[in-house]
């Protein structure tokens, strides 16, 4: 069975994340979702200083997006109704959240971003980046305006350097095994010319033989921007997700900074996995 944690603060960018887990859930036989809300003392703007009022105010919130979610049909069509439950606890967000997790399996955190009508100023929560470079769990990023409509196609980055110790193969193949999508390993790098160096041939082969599996199809891009070789390959091709590695190579780092989300506008609506090494 899989298990994925959804992190709520009952703002539209998190019910749409909570939504697309629920769609993303339904394709998978016997898959929970566990909707998460860590209220603090001054959340709720309420009146009532009683720690179990508060709890109550978040439950009842909890509830509501819950019934609310089943009573959507699903985004891919004949998909069944996942398992939905939830939990409130009080506290600091970060601490009660990353305690959860260390003393729970869960398969995956699904998190909303927040972000503006303009691209320009999308950026990422401060939280969702923390959990990405700190945890030990799989994180699912859902922009505001992605709607599941099934993973068939995903792109997953690499910078052929010592690819056998710097990609989580484990949760990698995880991701794929769930969703059984066509897989494309894109590098990016402006020193590509004709013909690949020895170097790069040998870090594909290591890749070639433990994603054999899922028949690969690599794809090597000479370009001086690793974001725009990025958003090139995805303007020309169907992709559902895109899987990174975060701590390898700082992607997301600068995915969302401001200069350069101007010049991605596919992410306001395809999600990205970042897998923890």
């Amino acid at each position: 069975m899989k298990t994925f944690l959804v992190p709520v603060d009952f703002s539209e960018t998190s019910k749409n994340a909570a939504l697309y887990a629920a769609n993303l859930a339904a394709t998978i036989p016997g898959a929970e979702i566990i909707l998460y809300n860590v209220y603090g003392k001054t959340y709720f703007a309420t009146g009532d200083k009683d720690e179990n009022s508060r709890r109550n105010v978040a439950m009842n919130e909890l509830e509501n997006l819950k019934t609310s979610i089943e009573s959507l049909k699903t985004g891919v069509a004949g998909a069944a109704k996942p398992d939905i439950t939830y939990l409130a606890e009080e506290g600091s967000f970060i601490s009660t959240l990353e305690k959860l997790v260390s003393l729970n399996k869960f398969d995956l955190i699904v998190m909303g971003i927040t972000g503006s009508s303009r691209l320009s100023q999308i950026f990422m929560g401060t939280n969702t980046l923390h959990m990405i470079r700190h945890g030990e769990t799989p994180v699912l990023i859902v922009p505001p305006e992605a709607k599941y409509t099934g993973i068939k196609k995903v792109l997953f980055t690499s910078d052929f350097k010592n690819v056998k110790r710097t990609t989580p193969f484990d949760e990698l193949t995880d991701i794929l095994n769930i969703f059984n999508p066509a897989l494309h390993v894109v590098n990016v790098d402006n020193e590509h010319y004709i013909e690949l160096t020895e170097e790069y041939k040998k870090e594909r082969a290591i890749l070639e033989k433990k994603l054999s599996p899922y028949n690969p199809e690599f794809s090597f891009l000479r370009n001086f921007d690793f974001l725009d070789g990025i958003n090139l390959f995805l303007e020309t091709n169907e992709i559902d997700a895109i899987i990174t590695v975060p701590k390898k190579h700082g992607f997301l780092a600068q995915l969302f900074q401001t200069s350069n989300t101007k010049k991605l506008a596919y992410h306001s609506h395809i999600p990205i996995f970042a897998l923890p090494i």
